[in-house]
């Protein structure tokens, strides 16, 4: 019964627009825990705290924690590749470079939809086959909760984690979406995907801000992506001087990936990149007040970072430009009501004025 109901799960799931499902245990594994202490440790979670703080923290790693009595996890993904290059956008220095995943809706509540609809299918199903009263348990996860999502899909082989420690795989390269279903219905475990990097290391390379100190480690806090999205205060000018122009998340480590040549852009119109973020002015960025802000990311992953960090990001890259006719937006927003933007507006407006000692 099991194995025919993880057959018809998967298919189910590929009709509500999945493209990957995989099936791991919902037991903690001891090597994750300990990964995870080491990042923490380490202090590489910067501004994280809720990483390691409270409840959260404690239970982070184990799946069953967060469902007791939870015996499976069934991981889901979905494509959200590009169909043209991210990177192409670190040749235009006067645009701001967006991820490929924050450049259309929030991809939150697209793939909570599917999962709430994937867990009713299986919760029926399921009782439908054991005749019990009750329905089964079912809990569904986005990357909002304490769950080791890129260890449990290796596990479940929908990919593996590469020396960036993303997820890569083999069908749709760097590019995927995580969610999970945690229920106490015993499904037999797929096998675990095997690590393809082999000598590989462009992912480590290509990155701007050295924010791998070692195959498959992360210091979040030099990477871009957590200084653009998660990190609240001012960034150091050394570092800044290295971010070039991308204003929210970073996407040079997944891009150059070999595996990528596998991959085909995702067909979700709800992910197809809008127009007006694919290459915007840092000039029309920087001219937004909160208002505008709030309208123009009202259902956008950006919003969540408020008007004040967004534009402490087009500084940067406006410091980074090289352009001397964007020092006057520098200029003007150094006397901005916030102090984070009106050090980084100085900084910036320093840099374009051949300061050398901003640099």
């Amino acid at each position: 019964m099991a194995n025919r109901l993880k057959s018809r799960l998967k298919n189910e799931a590929k009709r509500l627009g999945f493209d990957a499902c995989g099936v791991a245990a919902a037991d903690p594994v001891e090597r994750d825990r300990q990964a995870l202490e080491k990042f923490l440790k380490a202090g590489r979670h910067g501004d994280m705290g809720w990483m390691a703080d409270g409840p959260r923290g404690a239970v982070r790693g184990d799946a069953s924690a967060l469902m007791p009595g939870a015996k499976t996890a069934v991981v889901l993904a979905c494509n959200y590749g590009p169909e043209s290059d991210p990177l192409e956008i670190l040749g235009h220095p006067d645009r701001g470079g967006i991820s490929v995943y924050a450049r259309n809706r929030d991809y939150h509540d697209l793939i909570k939809k599917r999962l709430k609809a994937l867990a009713r299918w299986l919760q029926a199903e399921a009782q439908a086959e054991t005749k019990e009263d009750a329905p089964p348990q079912v809990k569904v996860f986005v990357d909002t909760a304490p769950l080791m999502e890129k260890p449990l899909a290796h596990r479940a082989g929908v990919g593996w984690q590469g020396k960036h420690t993303n997820l890569v795989s083999r069908d749709h390269g760097s590019w995927l979406f995580l969610g999970e279903i945690l229920t106490d219905i015993a499904l037999s475990p797929d096998p675990p995907e095997v690590d393809h990097c082999g000598s590989c290391d462009a992912c480590r390379r290509a990155c701007p801000t050295d924010a791998f100190p070692a195959d498959y480690e992360l210091d979040a806090t030099k990477c871009v992506s957590y200084l653009t999205i998660e990190h609240k205060g001012p960034i150091a000018p050394d570092v800044m001087a290295r971010m070039g122009n991308r204003i929210f998340g970073c996407d040079d480590c997944l891009a150059v990936c070999p595996w990528n040549k596998f991959a085909s852009p995702t067909v979700e119109p709800n992910l197809i990149p809008r127009g007006d973020l694919t290459a915007p002015k840092l000039a029309d960025l920087a001219a937004l007040d909160d208002a505008a802000f709030r309208q123009m990311f009202s259902r956008s992953p950006i919003k969540r970072t408020g008007r004040d960090r967004f534009v402490r990001n087009v500084l940067i890259a406006v410091g980074n430009s090289g352009d001397r006719a964007l020092r006057p937006v520098a200029e003007k927003l150094s006397a901005d009501t916030s102090p984070l933007v009106a050090d980084t507006a100085r900084w910036a407006a320093d840099r374009l004025s051949g300061d050398q000692t901003q640099k």
